[in-house]
């Protein structure tokens, strides 16, 4: 394995940042792209390639959605690996990305990834009946008034501060009549915006709690290697070596929040000067310039900026 810069860190975003057509120019000059795809694909018994690039309403469902982006994120890394001798000393995932972060720092098998990650998506949506849960941001006020609210409108429901995004912006999950009166609150605490979330699954709030517990027992089965590279989990800002360690984390990542404000002043703290988006879009540029603004923060939408970005963080 190549030597580790100790000031890079490459990040991989969550559900979210798909969109068809997302990995075109990619595919179109790298094979990579499409063989990880096949492989997925085989694994599921279903073309996640067309599902990807011709069937948005299947994209938008979460089974499908999670082992697609797992898959472009695995796909961009190799890229990256073959264009590129820079490996980073820091990984790090939003939410589901960390399930990305886990196969290309070596820890985790990619097809065991795949069918892993698309079980959590299935747990995820039959935890919650479609139309009883949601998320939404929350703009302009800080952690601590969001959950302050939360904690006061929720009565007998459940809605909680469930992203930590970046400063002013955090997420919210829960029953969607108890995510709706945070937002009014919100908006009358002076938060700049609300926006609901079009996604049916409220990700890392008590909600998913029957879901971890399903994950744990398929955990189990998964075999989880030390990682190769350095890998900061959301959940407690921490590394893990153990397989009881990481699947202790990936469980109690699906029902408690994301702390990914923590885990970029973390990197930061490390010396890490450069953060490096592995994954279609640049949801996490924009986040990361936030937190950290004394840093670079790339992300790797094509082969041009790849290539470019390979210069800069050389």
């Amino acid at each position: 394995m190549n030597k580790p810069s100790p000031n890079l860190a490459f990040v991989f975003p969550g559900q979210g940042s798909q969109s068809p057509g997302m990995l075109d120019d990619l595919a179109g000059h790298h094979p990579e792209v499409k063989h990880a795809f096949d492989l997925a694909s085989n694994v599921l018994g279903k073309d996640l390639w067309d599902i990807l690039n011709n069937k948005p309403d299947e994209l938008a469902q979460t089974g499908n959605t999670q082992p697609i982006m797992l898959t472009a994120g695995v796909a961009v890394w190799q890229v990256w690996c073959k264009l590129s001798a820079v490996r980073p000393a820091w990984m790090a995932g939003h939410s589901l990305g960390e399930y990305t972060a886990l196969v290309c720092s070596g820890a985790l098998g990619f097809e065991d990834a795949v069918a892993l990650v698309a079980t959590r998506g299935q747990l995820m949506q039959e935890a919650v009946p479609q139309g009883e849960g949601g998320m939404a941001a929350i703009i302009g006020l800080n952690d601590q008034e969001v959950i302050n609210i939360c904690a006061e409108v929720a009565l007998d429901e459940i809605v909680a501060a469930v992203n930590f995004n970046s400063v002013g912006q955090v997420v919210i999950a829960g029953n969607i009549a108890a995510v709706n009166r945070a937002m009014q609150a919100a908006k009358a605490a002076g938060a700049k915006l609300t926006v609901p979330i079009p996604i049916s699954v409220p990700s890392h709030c008590l909600l998913m709690k029957p879901a971890a517990e399903k994950l744990a027992m398929y955990l189990e089965g998964v075999e989880f290697k030390t990682p190769e590279i350095t890998l900061i989990h959301n959940v407690d800002i921490a590394s893990h070596s153990s397989s009881y360690a990481i699947r202790a984390a990936l469980t109690e990542q699906l029902y408690l929040p994301v702390r990914w404000v923590e885990t970029i002043t973390y990197l930061h703290s490390q010396e890490v000067a450069n953060f490096v988006e592995c994954g279609p879009g640049k949801v996490l540029v924009g986040l990361n310039k936030r937190i950290v603004k004394a840093a670079g923060h790339w992300a790797l939408l094509d082969t041009e900026t790849m290539m470019n970005v390979a210069e800069q963080v050389a």
